[in-house]
């Protein structure tokens, strides 16, 4: 399988939405609240099985910086000083794809455990 590369990364004026294009076409808006949820740093990741964090109060959330790392990745930073995840271009694509699987297991944790977006 041949990787999947990106031809552009543009940062809506209002740093509330992530927009990358790849070479094979496709082409994604992310907004801020779910690359912050879904960040894949250790500190919403956990460090094992079982360690995932559920963030909650991350609505209004907006990314003020998109750092390159190596020619394979992007570090955002977030208004919250959140800048610890390492967002590979394969996870973009993830997240892209499986974005229905990631947004609605974050809404059911942040009901399970009477958190909110706001909050």
């Amino acid at each position: 399988m041949t990787a999947v590369w990106p031809t552009e990364l543009r940062l809506s004026s209002d740093k509330r939405t992530l927009t990358v294009s790849f070479d094979n076409g496709e082409t994604h808006a992310f907004p801020a609240e779910y690359l912050r949820v879904c960040s894949p740093s250790a500190e919403v990741q956990g460090h094992g099985p079982g360690q995932k964090k559920t963030v909650p109060g991350k609505r209004n959330v907006l990314i003020y910086q998109v750092e390159p790392v190596g020619n394979y990745a992007v570090r955002l930073h977030f208004d919250d000083m959140h800048d610890t995840g390492i967002f590979t271009w394969s996870y973009f694509l993830e997240l892209a794809h499986e974005e229905d699987r990631h947004w609605g297991t974050y809404l059911r944790e942040l009901e399970e455990k009477g958190l909110s977006r706001d909050r």
